[in-house]
């Protein structure tokens, strides 16, 4: 059961945002499985995750996967599991965060609620150069 858990964490289909994780490579990964679950089983789990997505991996940040043990049950499961990576994925993301920031600002839209809380044209300028 632990084998396909962790299979199911790994796989794209779980994540909380649009990242195609082929894009980019793991710089770090860490694993918490919640339940009654064994340390050398989870182990063993990710060596064997870690051997078959090597190249998946930046090969400059050596044991980049950790993982905990959780004795304490979920409420409604008897098991479960949270991943937690850090990807050069990502970076599509936010570079598709800014272009829409940019076209938005081009066209002022939405800029009169901020100056009528107070803030001034100058920090969206300044936060359109910086991105």
């Amino acid at each position: 059961f632990i084998q396909e858990l962790t299979k199911q964490v790994w796989s794209g289909k779980q994540f909380y945002s649009n990242v195609p994780i082929e894009d980019g490579k793991f710089l770090t990964a860490s694993m918490h499985y919640r339940g009654k679950v064994s340390t050398q089983e989870t182990d063993e789990n990710l060596e064997k995750v870690q051997a078959s997505k090597a190249e998946d991996f930046v090969e400059w940040i050596p044991n980049n996967i950790k993982s905990s043990v959780i004795d304490v049950p979920p409420v409604d499961a008897h098991i479960s599991a949270t991943f937690v990576t850090n990807t050069t994925a990502l970076k599509a993301m936010f570079q598709r965060l800014a272009s829409q920031f940019s076209a938005l600002y081009k066209r002022k839209a939405f800029l009169h609620w901020y100056k009528g809380e107070g803030m001034d044209e100058m920090e969206f300028q300044e936060a359109d150069k910086n991105v």
